[in-house]
């Protein structure tokens, strides 16, 4: 029954990539049932922004769902909740009015809720549902009042008559529907400091499901954020675009600076989401001002540049999540202070695991460099920008995103460094046994993704230019080229990753074939690692996670905020003999010192007070009752 579950989903993220390329390429269709649904029906359209998501939602879920069948699934309560998870995503980003887009909506949170919650026996699982219901559910609730403001003030629900109708609506209604809008799709896209649920929810739900949530379901925040300040409003004010660029810049350096400092291997991963969401915005803001100053080429790049770094992190996310499933599932622990090794007893898991940790690290030829290139472009052109402001907060971004790439370097450094390299330090790292064979065919099939994705930008970007002309209603002008270079904007910057990648493989066949050429012996001589003086090298002698982190975490003590947790156990007899050390130096965060936990005194400290008014007397309650009536009255 569960291979047939998730087979099924396997068909129909085969269907929804079809679909998604056919809307791409410019196929457009429209289906609409009037009955179903109330206020407007059911209303379904494929265009090329849709088109490209749906795309993306079925190539994640075909490797994602092939990994499933290989993963141990408990009592196999997730399946159903699986199938709709994956089918209301499906929808989301084909609805063509608010009700059809809030029944998918509230279909795909309410199915990950119950993926999240798949263990409810563990308190973890339980917290982090729960902080995950409240948060979307307050990003709808943001959604709803921003559609239904739309709806009143243009007499339509459909966004089609918004696109038309939109951009002459009174600036403050615009302004107001632009906010609203925008903080639902941020919470779900997991922008600073909307992110609370991101890093609990993901690592608890099951590792095929992480992979689907960091994958392509956060994305659908990064959907909604283009449609609103590209398409449904029309072109807003330069603050709109500013906005963005701040909250990319943001969420980016934040999001790699907490995964930097994480020993839980999927925590990490999902800090990371939010770095990769804060590049992304990186990009759409770029396009909204450029947009607003009547640049369409550099909103092109700008544009381009965001969806390609929305597919490319789809493929290196899924792959990192699946990875650290496969770990998990080996070893039993998400802690990487007890992993380390793992590349001899798991080493199809620890190649996909690299290729996944190089290509979210930027490196070339890989696609994350590709798309983290385009964004470096279209940031740097800001110069053909006249307002001094907007220059600041471009100079932001490029530095945010300069800062960002060195730091996810280090942060995946880490994570497969600690995670799969040196003697195990524990004795499940010891007895760790390799992915099954569907697990491993899901990792290879995105890692091969990751590889192609990253070789050929010039057939990719322009599909990605398509898309783009068609949101912003303009020609697709900004890369050119041929099949070996792209250039971008006319001859500001090329690039041939297939030459780089050459230029590589040559660097690493010349010292082999100089070696042969010089008569060097192929006889190779096993010797044990120098162990600093001793005669055996123990896990003891190894870097740590914690160790690893240490002098970021006292670079960036402001932000930290580390306490120390010294604890030392003397023996009985002599407190010159010590029996157990243990130290700690977790961090703090801000956002819930500074943020969510006063937001929350303020709310239990109002609900004490109006639980004052529940008196019991029933003389009080019907004058509560008068008070209403006369006042109902005053206001007729």
């Amino acid at each position: 029954m569960t291979r047939l579950a998730y087979g099924l989903v396997v068909l129909i993220g085969v269907a929804a990539a079809g679909l998604g390329g056919y809307g791409v390429v410019g196929g457009a269709s429209t289906l609409r049932l009037a009955w179903l649904v109330p206020l407007g029906g059911l209303e379904l359209t494929l265009d090329p922004l849709g088109g490209l998501f749906l795309g993306l939602i079925g190539f994640a879920a075909v490797p994602a769902s092939v990994y499933a069948m290989g993963y141990p699934d408990g009592d196999g309560r997730g399946r159903f909740a699986y199938v709709v998870f994956v089918v209301s995503m499906c929808l989301v980003p084909l609805a063509a009015n608010t009700m059809t887009f809030v029944i998918a909506w509230e279909l795909m949170s309410l199915a990950s809720y119950f993926l999240v919650l798949h263990d409810r026996e563990s308190k973890e699982s339980i917290r982090a549902a729960w902080i995950y219901a409240v948060m979307t559910h307050a990003g709808l609730a943001c959604l709803l009042a921003g559609m239904l403001l739309l709806g009143a003030d243009l007499g339509s629900l459909r966004f089609a008559d918004w696109r038309v109708s939109a951009p002459a609506l009174d600036p403050t209604i615009r302004n107001a529907a632009f906010i609203l809008l925008a903080l639902g799709f941020a919470g779900k896209a997991g922008v600073i400091p909307l992110h609370v649920w991101l890093p609990l929810a993901h690592p608890a739900a099951p590792s095929h499901v992480s992979a689907l949530m960091s994958g392509v379901m956060i994305k659908l925040g990064v959907y909604g954020l283009l449609r609103v300040s590209l398409d449904w409003l029309g072109s807003g004010p330069p603050w709109w675009g500013v906005a963005l660029l701040i909250a990319g810049a943001v969420s980016s350096v934040i999001g790699v600076l907490y995964a930097l400092v994480e020993n839980d291997l999927k925590r990490l991963l999902a800090f990371s989401s939010i770095e990769n969401i804060g590049i992304i915005l990186l990009g759409i803001g770029s396009a909204v001002l450029y947009r607003i100053a009547g640049l369409e080429v550099l909103a092109l790049l700008g544009l381009v540049a965001a969806l390609y770094h929305t597919v490319n992190h789809a493929a290196f996310k899924a792959l990192l999540f699946l990875g650290a499933g496969a770990v998990v599932h080996g070893t039993g622990t998400r802690n990487m202070e007890a992993m380390g090794g793992l590349i001899k007893r798991m080493p199809w898991t620890a190649a996909s695991f690299l290729v996944g940790s190089a290509a979210i690290a930027a490196l070339p030829p890989l696609n994350g460099f590709v798309s983290e290139w385009l964004t470096f472009l279209a940031l740097f052109q800001n110069t053909r920008l006249d307002a001094v402001g907007q220059n600041v907060v471009f100079t932001l971004g490029i530095a945010s995103l300069a800062l960002t790439g060195g730091l996810a370097m280090a942060c995946f450094v880490k994570a497969f460094g600690i995670t799969f390299l040196a003697l195990p330090r524990s004795d499940a790292a010891a007895r760790a046994h390799e992915a099954s064979p569907p697990m491993r065919l899901a990792m290879l099939a995105l890692a091969a993704a990751c590889v192609a994705l990253g070789l050929g930008p010039t057939l990719v970007v322009p599909a990605f230019g398509s898309v783009a002309a068609s949101l912003l209603r303009t020609a697709p002008q900004a890369t050119g080229g041929n099949w070996l270079t792209l250039r971008v904007s006319g001859e500001f910057a090329s690039l041939s990753t297939m030459a780089i990648a050459g230029a590589i493989a040559v660097s690493l066949l010349v010292p082999l074939v100089a070696f042969r050429l010089v008569g060097a012996s192929r006889r190779t001589r096993a010797y044990e690692t120098w162990g600093c003086g001793r005669i055996m090298q123990t896990a003891r002698m190894e870097y740590t996670a914690t160790a690893f982190a240490h002098p970021f975490k006292r670079v960036f003590d402001f932000f930290y905020r580390p306490t120390k947790r010294l604890d030392i156990e003397f023996h009985p007899e002599s407190r010159f003999f010590v029996e157990r050390i243990e130290y700690e130096n977790p961090t703090r965060s801000i956002f819930d010192d500074w943020l969510y936990r006063p937001a929350l005194d303020l709310l239990h400290s109002a609900a004490r007070a109006v639980g004052a008014l529940q008196s019991g007397s029933a003389n009080q309650y019907l004058a509560y009752i008068l008070a209403a009536l006369l006042l109902m009255l005053v206001l007729a």
